[in-house]
């Protein structure tokens, strides 16, 4: 993979964020890209009041940023012994809104953080820093779950091909999903599986309102099917395979959220590729509510991408 030229590595010292920093830095090794490492340290933390009343705020800020930046001096020390371009900055602020100026400014190309929760039954594996970084971020965020070995075995690109509302935004999102996905198998020498749900349009209406009998039900549905089938394939035939084993997945839902989590869950899957935002409205996509379902309750890494011409709201100013 050369994709990525400017890679930005947010650092969090009270995570478990190991697994990220090797995959930050096997990534800018391979592109030989640059690799900046940021810290935002809270301004006024929550319990400012009490520590006032030990120390004056501006102190205490200002030995919170000399130890993150001696922390950081740190790792970018090893990165050089290991022959990565990489610098450090550290910044005061709400993490998110500085992470995203800091991309709009220097013009990062992905971004690359350890996950903030531990996942697993009843606990959510993204934090709020995640979330709005996934839903408001202009490039690629990858959220990294702890993990013993760096490599994914298993990695999961959800796409949706629909071709009933033509949709070039759409469709060039789905084919960025698939060159990372496949290049990153191709790293780890791992499984790609690429699902496409799908469903009848008004199935249920034509059933119960239009009188359709079973077998013409039936009928609509392996004709979906096919048609979704081969628009996958037409998708995937665009997209440098070589050398990676592909497993192709086509559940029939109407709740695309319910069927991507089901999957990940019983192959295991190690790093979910998808789209976090589609501007487009097209039904069965990631929009909302229904990537942020997935995001609540997938246990496994996960690389979002924006849409061609995505602005975040985020301002410089």
């Amino acid at each position: 993979m050369k994709r990525f030229k400017n890679i930005l590595l947010v650092c969090d010292f009270e995570l478990k964020q190991q697994t990220a920093v090797e995959r930050a830095v096997a990534l800018a090794r391979q592109n030989e890209s640059s690799l900046t490492l940021l810290s935002v340290v809270r301004e006024g933390p929550a319990n400012a009041r009490m520590a006032i009343v030990f120390m004056p705020i501006q102190e205490l800020l200002e030995q919170m940023i000399a130890d993150h930046r001696e922390k950081l001096d740190a790792l970018v020390a090893h990165m050089h012994q290991l022959g990565v371009d990489a610098r450090s900055e550290v910044v005061t602020g709400t993490p998110f809104l500085e992470i995203i100026r800091k991309v709009l400014r220097d013009g990062h190309d992905l971004v690359i953080l350890a996950a903030e929760g531990k996942g697993g039954f009843k606990e959510r594996l993204f934090g709020s820093t995640s979330m709005h970084l996934m839903r408001k971020c202009p490039c690629p965020v990858w959220v990294v779950k702890p993990a013993k070995k760096p490599r994914h075995k298993r990695i999961l690109a959800a796409v949706d091909t629909t071709d009933e509302f033509p949709d070039h935004e759409q469709q060039s999102l789905n084919t960025v999903i698939m060159q990372l996905a496949s290049s990153l198998a191709r790293m780890d020498n791992s499984e790609l599986h690429v699902v496409q749900v799908w469903s009848v349009f008004a199935e249920g209406y034509m059933e119960v309102r239009g009188g359709l009998s079973e077998k013409s039900i039936r009928k609509l549905r392996k004709q979906a099917k096919r048609e979704y089938a081969a628009q996958l394939d037409f998708l995937l035939a665009g997209v440098d395979l070589h050398g990676v084993a592909i497993h192709k997945h086509l559940p029939r839902s109407d709740n695309p959220s319910g069927a991507i989590i089901k999957l990940a869950k019983s192959n295991r899957i190690d790093l979910l590729v998808m789209g976090s935002v589609c501007r487009t409205g097209i039904a069965g996509f990631f929009i909302g509510n229904t990537a942020e379902k997935v995001l609540i309750e997938v246990n496994c890494s996960v690389l979002t991408v924006k849409p061609e011409g995505f602005i975040t709201p985020v301002t410089l100013e």
